[in-house]
């Protein structure tokens, strides 16, 4: 306390003394985003602070459900922090349609972001007619699989739908749980079930109905979820399924137990990062019943507050391209997901998979990822649905029947 009381006077006298002389305070800004990113991040954030004296930024770290519930809790009580990790779809979509967060369209044609960012990134952040986030990531999901275990069974990636169901009966009989699935906040059985549904109902009817242009209570979606009871049913998705974690799978997947995971490009870094040897694993597209067997997809970005200053936001997208420059992903490649989302990105060597995955994206074309397709109210009865078909609760046509309900009662609101 008597040292406080000594530089309060010192600072008190030299304003008092000098007339003109003043101590200028940093921007203090506060970050949120995913705690599988804090060892990276961690040491960013120290080196932009210990560089740049007149910012000060603090972090806070959330898994991946923690930073949803703690943004939309945040919200509500009007304190959201100056910056935060979001995806793109609904759950961007949440903060521009309560006017929480910054507008970035004209601050992107003032700063030529259309020169430094993919075309496609901007608009999967663009929601309700605003640049609402700074693009981080462009993310397509595919089969990760485990060679060493595909060859000795005797597996050929496969081509097309009914080959994938052999291959899952063959590693069955073999002693492997074919996919690795965790049903813990619904997302990652999402990602099998979405899947299906692009399997039964085709491109355009998918794309319909994620935009509520067509029912959900149709027979495509009946389909679809049978088949997931069946695999179900069949031993296909590891005992206990429901409750496991999806942040977790890589352990199953890692350790040999599972065959395949349902992941996107950022797999290949978990991989590195819990010393696997990458070159045992691949990834296809999942074979469905269309032709160019799309890939789903979405798009990660910063959002920034809607209070902030100029000045603040200056600071913040200053981090925010020190967060993401050339030096730091050189530095901590394994905890981006890569390439950027800037034109003539490529990934890091070491990750073997990434390139190729976006490069079949591009041949195959994408589907918007389910739950940024819908409002969480509408996946949540999704995710139920899950649950409930799968413990024999529910019947197909009750999960089509509710899916259609919610999102009716939505379009109500």
């Amino acid at each position: 306390m008597k040292l406080k009381k000594v530089i309060a006077s010192a600072l008190a006298g030299t304003m008092l003394l000098g007339g003109a002389s003043s101590v200028s305070a940093a921007t203090e800004l506060t970050f949120w985003t995913l705690n599988t990113r804090q060892e990276a991040v961690e040491p960013i954030v120290e080196a932009f602070n210990e560089a740049n004296e007149d910012i000060k930024i603090t972090a806070s770290f959330y898994d991946t459900d923690g930073i949803k519930d703690a943004c939309k809790v945040a919200a509500s009580s009007d304190s959201l922090p100056d910056m935060w990790f979001n995806w793109g779809g609904s759950l961007g979509q949440f903060y521009v349609d309560n006017g929480k967060t910054y507008d970035l369209t004209e601050y992107a044609k003032s700063n030529g972001w259309e020169d430094t960012f993919s075309a496609g990134a901007l608009n999967l952040c663009t929601l309700g007619g605003q640049l609402s986030g700074y693009p981080t990531s462009y993310n397509v999901l595919g089969v990760y699989y485990n060679k060493t275990i595909f060859d000795e069974c005797g597996i050929e990636v496969p081509a097309t739908f009914e080959e994938f169901e052999a291959a899952c009966a063959v590693l069955k009989e073999n002693g492997y749980v074919p996919m690795a699935a965790a049903g813990l906040n619904g997302w990652h059985v999402m990602r099998w079930v979405e899947l299906l549904v692009e399997h039964f109902a085709g491109a355009d009817l998918h794309d319909n109905m994620n935009s509520f242009d067509e029912s959900w209570d149709n027979e495509a979606v009946v389909q679809a979820l049978a088949k997931y009871k069946e695999w179900v049913d069949a031993g296909y998705f590891p005992d206990g399924f429901l409750t496991a974690d999806p942040n977790d799978t890589i352990m199953s997947f890692g350790s040999g137990e599972c065959a395949m995971d349902i992941q996107g490009q950022w797999y290949d870094g978990m991989i590195l990062q819990n010393e696997l040897d990458i070159t045992n694993y691949g990834v296809f597209s999942f074979p469905s019943a269309e032709a160019s067997s799309r890939m789903s997809a979405f798009a990660e970005m910063t959002q920034f507050n809607k209070n902030l200053t100029e000045e603040e936001l200056d600071a913040a997208v200053k981090f925010t391209d020190y967060y993401y420059s050339s030096e730091n992903v050189a530095e901590y490649g394994e905890y981006y997901n890569l390439p950027l989302p800037k034109e003539g990105e490529k990934a890091p060597e070491d990750q073997i998979n990434v390139d190729g995955m976006i490069e079949t994206s591009n041949t195959n074309g994408t589907f918007t990822i389910t739950d940024q397709a819908f409002p969480t109210e509408v996946a949540d009865v999704l995710f139920n649905a899950q649950d409930a078909i799968a413990n024999g609760q529910m019947t197909p046509e009750e999960g089509a029947a509710n899916i259609q309900a919610a999102i009716e009662a939505y379009q109500a609101k």
